[in-house]
């Protein structure tokens, strides 16, 4: 990090440079550790600059120029995220920054590095990656300008952009430039992303699809019968009834929104001739060739910037292209340049995943930092990553689009053995491992029961709208797991605060028994979301009926271990689809159930999620796209997403005031009173006579109708103090920060249960590998 460092190693130049928004820390959870030793291993001399100065190019200039190249990122999470609230306010703290101090990265932080790095030394590399970049590869919009933004490449002006998992890709990279190819000739690397003249392809062999031919799953690619062929003499039509246009370029076109919009034409009656028999291997193989010699051209920028339709339409193609084993190359124009997008890198193999977090470690931020608290560190530092990926597929979520939808897990020893170097490496240790999970806690080792199924599989989640036939939902490794990791002496507890996938966890009761039994520090975080079927199905989550499932199971289990343990619901306001009516029932729903949320959740739209597409654009791209295809409800104006939001803590207070406009302007007046049918009271705080657990003043409110000579009505029992009872079985539950990362496995604040069930404090925000 430091000349002095380099005098010390005796190096007179750095192969690679990596520049970060977060703190230095030496941790597997930190992307720059682990793509630092990545390549350290590889036996290249690697520098970092983390949280530079931005504001001019000198502190870029700090280890010297790089041999290879600059390696730019914002983080373990989107500097965007990072700085700002689901209100588009400012955070006043940085879990990623010594002491928590805000303010230490600029807004989309990869551009301004990359732009500074250029700046320091001209002509000098640059490549950037991580989850700010991954997210941004192609026009996506953009929450906080509130308009579709081209390319981060355009913006950084890169020379290349890193997407999902690097490791092979860096790597392959690094090495072929280290023996003197030009950055500007690598361009087969999966995983990678990088700009061309209008109309490039990588040879001739290369053939383009317009977007609108894969715009349904299910007509794609259809299979070749095996023992005939088609007549190349009869009128033929492609998958969606456009006829090919030989005498065009197809590169240079772009889909028409009125090819969109084309009803399909039913197919003339095909003739064919018997030839010969295709053996399955043959018939693969010449699929396999002309598939992956196939781009998807998808909308230009101009066209989605300016047509949010055709914006849901490249979305739905775009998702639908993510799965490694069958995605085809993307293209999308931006004026005279293109965007080319080579397939997803393949999953890591178990042993691939084992040597990446077996690498030398220090396991603690640099020794620079001294004394400081780091947030972020303090949450992880007793943490193991046992997987990645998700293949949930929630629209919301940011890790399928990043990490992807094949589970990548680690092996059993490599688990264990990081155990004991946190019990004899990590200092302060007290004998508890605060987690053992990842994007979900328990996905580990699960896949699909068919490689070949898995490989030509364009489902968007394996577990919506129902769990896949396919999908293998075994829990004994995860248990067998759990059982080993907790006898290694020193020892005293596992837990698991990553996120739990409560519908897969019912298919294995024991699983359900063991967790509940061993691994729960008396409350454990599960994601419904929301109650109603229109919203989860815009979410893709499944109904509420599943976690009533899963909680008649863990409760069964916390009463047989003679525990008393809680749940903790996570749920989203404001999410695309969302109407208030839907917010109001989930309202009655938590007073029902006696959930008092003190830390609740606002949707965020990040680029290229398939509901930041919803938001933006009114349309679901879980479906077919047209001009009168369903119309997604979309609360965007920030009074309604406050009044979402106020639902979710109706018993506060403060949200009293919006909460009395919100259900009278719905004619839902009958919900304000103080009996037990009743939502809020009619209390106004600040006022006279009436005393909240805040210690502010408030004053009845007639009802609408009221007698105003019935005097001074009574406050109810409890009312506005914001706490439980735990003898009638009431709950303060804590549900995530709209600053969170939901389901992460660097989420380890250990939760213990207050006194008297108190709603718990609001902590700092949670780390996400997944930079979620």
């Amino acid at each position: 990090m430091s000349r002095a460092e380099m005098d010390v190693l005796g190096w007179d130049q750095c192969d690679v440079i990596l520049v970060t928004g977060d703190a230095y820390i030496d941790h597997p959870s930190f992307g720059m550790a682990l793509v630092g030793r990545l390549l350290e291993a590889q036996g290249f001399r690697v520098g970092i600059i983390a949280q530079p100065d931005w504001h001019s190019a000198d502190a870029f200039r700090t280890l010297g120029k790089p041999r290879l190249y600059y390696g730019v990122t914002a983080g373990n999470m989107d500097s965007m995220v990072n700085r700002y609230t689901a209100d588009r306010k400012p955070r006043s703290d940085d879990a990623y920054t010594p002491n928590g101090e805000p303010n230490k990265r600029p807004d989309r932080a990869v551009s301004v590095y990359a732009q500074r790095c250029r700046e320091a030394f001209p002509g000098t590399p640059v490549v950037i990656g991580s989850i700010e970049a991954s997210l941004r590869r192609i026009a996506h919009y953009d929450y906080w300008s509130d308009k579709v933004r081209r390319s981060v490449l355009f913006e950084s002006k890169a020379d290349m952009l890193i997407f999902g998992n690097a490791e092979r890709a860096l790597v392959d990279l690094t090495r072929r430039m280290a023996d003197g190819e030009s950055i500007k000739t690598i361009r087969d690397l999966r995983g990678t992303s990088f700009l061309v003249p209008a109309g490039w392809m990588p040879s001739e062999e290369w053939g383009v699809h317009n977007s609108t031919r894969v715009d349904m799953p299910g007509k794609i690619d259809q299979h070749i019968d095996p023992y005939l062929m088609v007549d190349k003499s009869s009128p033929t039509t492609c998958a969606t009834g456009n006829k090919p246009a030989d005498d065009v370029n197809p590169a240079m076109v772009e889909p028409t929104k009125a090819a969109l919009m084309a009803e399909p034409a039913p197919a003339p009656a095909e003739v064919y001739k018997p030839i010969r028999i295709m053996s399955r291997e043959e018939r693969r193989a010449m699929e396999l060739e002309k598939h992956h010699k196939t781009v998807v051209r998808l909308p230009s920028f101009e066209t989605v910037s300016a047509d949010p339709v055709m914006y849901a339409h490249a979305s739905r193609v775009f998702h639908l292209e993510s799965n490694p084993g069958n995605a085809r190359a993307l293209v999308q124009g931006h004026g005279d340049r293109d965007v080319w997008m080579n397939p997803p890198p393949l999953p890591l193999q178990m042993d691939e995943m084992d040597n990446v977090y077996d690498m030398n470690y220090a396991r603690a931020p640099h020794p620079s930092y001294g004394g400081a608290n780091i947030p972020a560190w303090e949450m992880i530092r007793f943490s193991v990553n046992i997987m990645r990926g998700c293949f949930g597929g929630c629209t919301f979520c940011s890790i399928t689009e990043h990490e992807g939808r094949i589970i990548q897990s680690r092996s059993e020893p490599s688990i264990l053995r990081e155990i004991e170097h946190i019990r004899d490496k990590t200092k302060g240790f007290t004998g508890i491992i605060s987690d053992l999970g990842g994007p979900t806690a328990n996905m580990y080792r699960l896949a699909c029961k068919d490689k070949e199924i898995e490989t030509t599989c364009r489902r968007l989640s394996c577990v919506y709208p129902s769990i896949c036939v396919n999908l293998g939902t075994n829990h004994n490794p995860l248990i067998k797991l759990y059982r080993k990791a907790r006898a290694i002496p020193g020892v005293k507890k596992i837990l698991i605060q990553s996120g739990l996938r409560y519908d897969l966890a019912v298919r294995s009761p024991e699983y359900v028994k063991e967790l509940v039994t061993h691994h729960v520090g008396g409350l454990l975080k599960i994601a419904p979301e929301h109650t109603e079927p229109d919203v989860l199905s815009k979410m893709m989550k499944p109904g509420i009926g599943a976690y009533d499932e899963f909680k008649a199971m863990f409760e069964k289990y916390s009463l047989e271990a003679g525990k008393k343990q809680y749940l903790i619901p996570y749920f989203i306001a404001a999410h695309p689809g969302t109407t208030d009516e839907d917010m109001l029932n989930l309202a009655l729903w938590l007073k029902k159930n006696n959930f008092r949320l003190d830390q609740v959740q606002t949707f965020m739209p990040t680029p290229m999620a398939m509901a930041s597409a919803m938001y933006h654009s009114r349309k679901n791209p879980l479906k077919k796209v047209t001009d009168d295809s369903e119309v997604v409800e979309t609360p965007r104006s920030l009074k309604q997403r406050q009044s979402h939001k106020a639902f979710l803590r109706y018993y506060d207070p403060k949200n009293w005031p919006i909460l009395r406009e919100t259900l009278r302007r719905m004619g839902r007046g009958d919900l304000i009173g103080t009996g037990e049918r009743h939502l809020i009271p009619p209390y106004v705080v600040g006022e006279e006579n009436f005393k909240s657990s805040q210690g502010k003043r408030a004053m009845p409110m007639l009802a609408p109708g009221a007698d105003k000579r019935g005097g001074k009505l009574a406050p109810p029992a409890g009312a506005g103090r914001g706490k439980a009872n735990a003898l009638t079985g009431s709950l303060t539950a804590r549900a995530s920060l709209d600053t969170k990362p939901r389901a992460s496995i660097l989420d380890t604040i250990k939760i213990k249960k207050p006194a008297a069930m108190a709603p718990v404090k609001a902590k700092a925000a949670r780390p996400s590998r997944s930079g979620k």
